[in-house]
């Protein structure tokens, strides 16, 4: 339970993610000042220093250390001033956080949603508050934002299909695409954007090598310690696995783990997200696909402010990933 009393808007997100129905419309006095494309922003828009809210899972993944000094060092050049709400994987501590932008009467908020499901109650909130909303890196589904009644300005991340892709490619780069594979994925079956990640890599993978398979998804949490103990599972229980696709940074570095732990080396061989700071290799960690965060919070804050000053935005921006094979390491910031 909460250890305090939730405002209005917060009750209403609560509602709307608990019934799945439509938010219902609240009044606010932080909106109308001034519009974009003739839609109402918030009063705070129009100050000498508007204020970005910036609503970020943790800090305890690399990625997101990565997109939230980008966020603070970029909107500072872009003069915004930057409230930092970070929810520690906690859907009701980001709803919280969401409903307190709201009371600050914030001009606009940068989200990256804890979870795609529960993020569109706290756009809706957002909405009925006449705060305009960005979504970086996880993707929101347009379905559910239907069902709040709920919408976003603009969607920036990776082109998470894509990612998928080229790691299969990769795969039939080195393995061959006539070999005997039977591909296990350490994921996050949660999350929308690691199932088109995952399926941009079964669908090429299965399309283009007649002899190749891909297995159930095991659920890793993104977090390297429930990576080794799944990938741990999911090796002794497929002695004729011969390689895994990681679709998370964090799922990576639990899978090298449990690669070597169980004297796999060189018999299974690893593809994926980026993990941090991790070089790849000949043997184990093949091939990997890195997104920038930092690039997308930079990208997002310009959009932002070029957004109140009135400039139309495309929906969505889907940025290319960096491809790293073997012998290679990825840079500060990439990452996946």
């Amino acid at each position: 339970m909460f250890r305090r009393f939730l405002s209005l808007a917060s009750l209403v997100a609560v509602v709307a993610l608990v019934t799945g129905c439509s938010a219902i419309t609240t009044t606010s006095s932080n909106k109308s000042a001034s519009s974009s494309g003739g839609t109402s922003l918030p009063a705070n828009c129009k100050t000498s220093q508007p204020t970005l809210g910036v609503a970020l899972p943790n800090t305890v993944n690399p990625y997101y250390i990565a997109m939230r000094q980008s966020f603070l060092d970029n909107g500072q050049k872009a003069g915004f001033k930057v409230n930092m709400a970070i929810a520690n994987d906690s859907d009701s501590t980001q709803l919280s956080q969401i409903d307190s932008f709201i009371q600050q009467g914030v001009c606009a908020v940068a989200f990256n949603p804890v979870n795609s499901g529960p993020g569109a109650a706290d756009v809706a909130a957002l909405n009925h508050a006449g705060i305009p909303v960005f979504v970086v890196n996880i993707i929101i589904s347009t379905a559910t934002l239907k069902q709040q009644n709920a919408s976003i300005v603009q969607y920036v991340g990776p082109d998470q299909i894509e990612g998928g892709t080229v790691m299969a490619q990769a795969v039939l780069h080195d393995l061959g695409n006539s070999s005997k594979i039977v591909a296990g994925i350490v994921g996050d079956p949660d999350q929308i954007p690691t199932n088109e990640r995952d399926q941009g890599f079964k669908d090429y993978l299965t399309s283009h090598d007649p002899n190749a398979k891909a297995l159930p998804t095991v659920n890793s949490q993104v977090d390297p310690n429930v990576s080794l103990q799944v990938t741990t599972d999911l090796i002794q229980g497929n002695p004729d696995m011969n390689v895994i696709f990681a679709d998370t940074g964090p799922g990576v570095t639990g899978a090298i783990q449990a690669i070597k732990q169980l004297n796999k080396v060189g018999k299974i061989s690893l593809y994926g997200f980026c993990a941090a700071n991790t070089q790849l290799d000949t043997t184990l960690y093949r091939g990997c696909a890195a997104q920038e965060p930092a690039q997308y919070a930079q990208t997002m804050t310009q959009n932002i402010a070029q957004y109140i000053k009135g400039k139309k935005l495309s929906s969505q921006i889907l940025q290319p990933v960096k491809v790293f094979s073997e012998g290679q390491k990825p840079g500060a910031g990439e990452v996946g």
